[in-house]
């Protein structure tokens, strides 16, 4: 029997972390793509370094030569795309470093395996996403939805989608789209908008921070936890062809409801009031006499710093070809499940964080005192 080899680019990402636990938990041997950088980024897989069958290689999505090399080196069969420079607002700033990575990245891999003739032997995952639909034409968005790109994020990653349906159909091989909806989780980066209210919410309920700011909060999305949605990655490549599919939950959300269910968590309930940028949220009451000074503060704040040049306000996955075909469960976790695991999380971080700076400070002090050498 051959032994299962997985390459994952953006082993170090949210997805690529939750990817690298679930294949070694099915006996795959696992090797992940990084680049080289002063700074070390790599805290998601941490835990994972010095595993048995887990093995890290330096390359870079825009560099072909170090991909062709290192596709060589591992005769993969499996591949799971997950790099890019996936920020929508971070795309509106440097559109051309992410249709270098996120369009012709995905070209230089499948060219990568065609050098190395693995066409029939090895399987390709490219990670897609819902923001293809864009200015979406039809809800809830399936795998026939047309798409209408609406950021320099999402016109690559559809350049990304055609290419791999391209060789497909030219090369006969084995590759295929997951289009992601929104798919959240503890390890998400902390730039990104749910993430950054979990914080905010933890911050605020333990005195840390004064105010959320965020963008438009009637936007629309599809979330569900990542650490389900790397299940169905794998499961696409499982299937008896190569085909696309949409990976969401089927249930839908606004900004706003994402904002009050983290505040809830953090023992905050908030009460709206206003419209559009003088939209606030405010303390309505709290669950502990600790919080009490909190009451009637006015904690959350519209920025039109957070809007976009052209915003994507209504995305909502259709799964059935997935639960169909796949059996896939995008139900695991719950919505409102996923945000008291994400400010659980975001609690536990800012009371250590808080732990960690008073220390270093006490330390500091005694130095400069003398007192400890």
């Amino acid at each position: 029997m051959s032994k299962n080899i997985a390459l994952i680019t953006g082993v170090t990402g949210q997805d690529g972390s939750y990817l690298s636990e679930f294949l070694l938990a099915k006996g795959y041997e696992v090797h992940g793509i990084i680049r080289r950088s002063s700074v070390d980024y790599r805290e998601r897989i941490a835990h994972l370094e010095g595993t048995p069958n887990f093995h890290l290689h330096y390359a870079d999505m825009g560099d072909s030569m170090s991909l062709v090399k290192l596709v060589g080196k591992v005769q993969p069969t499996e591949i799971y795309n997950l790099a890019a420079q996936s920020h929508v607002q971070v795309s509106f700033d440097a559109p051309e470093f992410t249709a270098d990575v996120d369009a012709v990245g995905v070209l230089r891999i499948l060219e990568a395996v065609r050098t190395n003739h693995l066409e029939k032997t090895c399987k390709i995952y490219q990670a897609s996403t819902s923001e293809l639909y864009g200015k979406v034409e039809e809800v809830p968005q399936n795998e026939n939805t047309p798409f209408h790109p609406y950021s320099p994020y999402a016109v690559a990653k559809l350049y990304g989608y055609w290419i791999i349906k391209e060789y497909r159909e030219a090369y006969d091989m084995f590759c295929c789209s997951g289009i992601l909806f929104n798919h959240e989780s503890e390890r998400r980066g902390e730039t990104f908008v749910t993430r950054k209210i979990t914080l905010a919410a933890a911050r605020i309920a333990q005195g840390k921070q004064e105010c959320l700011y965020l963008g438009n909060l009637d936007s629309l999305r599809d979330w569900g936890y990542a650490k389900d949605y790397v299940e169905c990655m794998w499961l696409i490549l499982q299937h008896d062809k190569p085909e696309d599919f949409v990976i969401a939950t089927g249930v839908q959300h606004s900004v706003r409801e994402f904002t009050e269910l983290a505040f809830k968590y953090a023992g905050i309930t908030l009460r709206f009031e206003g419209e559009g940028l003088n939209e606030v949220g405010i303390v309505e009451a709290v669950n502990n006499s600790n919080l009490s000074h909190l009451l009637n503060k006015e904690v959350v704040k519209v920025s039109e710093d957070f809007y976009r040049p052209t915003d994507v306000v209504n995305l909502w996955g259709d799964p059935s070809k997935a639960k169909r075909e796949l059996g896939w469960n995008p139900q695991t976790t719950s919505f409102e499940r996923l945000v008291e695991i994400m400010v659980h999380h975001d609690m536990q971080k800012v009371a250590a964080d808080h732990v960690a700076s008073v220390m270093r400070t006490n330390l500091a002090e005694y130095l400069e005192k003398g007192i400890v050498k």
